[in-house]
């Protein structure tokens, strides 16, 4: 039987308990179609591989330098590469003691890959858990996914794809609504405008997504809104009302709020990539309870109950 050669993986993560129901097994992706200046994993933004630098691992060693064949790693550098001239070899990381420096991104088949889930597949079973794909976002490779999924619905596994909400939708209806168990879908910004700014694209075929997803509730799939609360962009009052209003006309009658966490900066300058926001002081700090509080009750007043991260 050929295997397809899959897109690239960042990470498999075993024993997850915040991705879904029971003990989970999360498969993030990598390359998304959205930009968003607060993402939580950039580093999967880009399809492509790329070279990760953790100063914090760094021994000051010098070997990478000493290796690097086009002289693009430096203490001088700003973010230690100038990726500019890196050209993506990995010899640097691949004799890094420290393993300071990663190749973030691999290729991997489906055998592969549902050999590392299977070693997990007892914990499933025990906890009502079983495999969530994230990324990045998971639909850019529906192929690939969806033979996955085939999959894991042949072994009785639990199937859970957290998305953006940026695909096609008759391709899903075919390729994936059929194998999946539950969809969790990120509502950012309601304002296509303020979408765009923030996020890079238009929210007009995520609306539209979301309406075929809320309606394909009725064919037995389970479907979950969440809102990524993220201080002075999403957590605008007319923000969250807004999507109150668009839950509610969509017969939503739970949405879950995702709190902030700023430990998306540090892997900013790990990929050597930077943010129009990450310099203001709300983006440096976790939200506080009054905060989250604040965004929950607009949700609670239009009778949305609010399940928390």
């Amino acid at each position: 039987m050929n295997e397809q050669q899959g897109p690239l993986v960042l990470k498999v993560k075993g024993s997850s308990l915040d991705d879904g129901p029971g003990i989970r097994t999360v498969v993030f992706f990598k390359g998304c179609p959205l930009s968003c200046v607060w993402c939580h994993n950039p580093e999967s933004k880009k399809a492509g591989v790329e070279l990760s630098f953790d100063g914090n691992r760094c021994i000051g060693c010098d070997t990478c330098i000493d290796l690097c064949p086009v002289g693009a790693v430096s203490k001088d550098n700003p973010h230690f590469i100038d990726r500019k001239k890196c050209t993506l070899c990995f010899a640097c990381a691949e004799k890094c003691p420290a393993g300071a420096l990663e190749q973030a991104g691999t290729a991997i088949s489906i055998a592969s890959l549902m050999a590392e889930i299977l070693k997990s597949q007892p914990f499933f079973e025990s906890s009502g858990g079983g495999v969530t794909l994230s990324g990045g976002e998971p639909l850019l490779h529906m192929p690939f996914v969806s033979d996955l999924l085939k999959r894991l619905k042949e072994r009785g596994i639990h199937t859970l794809i957290e998305t953006s909400g940026v695909f096609n939708f008759s391709s899903f209806e075919t390729l994936i609504l059929p194998y999946t168990d539950t969809v969790y879908m990120d509502l950012k910004l309601f304002d296509p405008v303020e979408h765009k700014k923030f996020c890079g694209l238009s929210n007009q075929i995520i609306l539209k997504n979301f309406e075929h997803l809320a309606k394909a509730e009725a064919l037995g799939l389970d479907f979950l809104p969440r809102v990524p609360l993220i201080p002075g962009i999403t957590t605008k009052r007319d923000n969250l009302e807004g999507i109150a209003q668009f839950l509610k006309d969509n017969n939503r009658k739970t949405v879950q709020l995702l709190s902030y966490n700023p430990t998306w900066i540090d892997k900013l300058s790990k990929i050597g990539s930077t943010s129009p926001v990450v310099d203001k002081a709300e983006m440096n700090e976790f939200m506080t309870d009054e905060g989250i509080e604040a965004c929950k009750t607009i949700f609670l007043s239009a009778g949305i109950s609010v399940l928390g991260s």
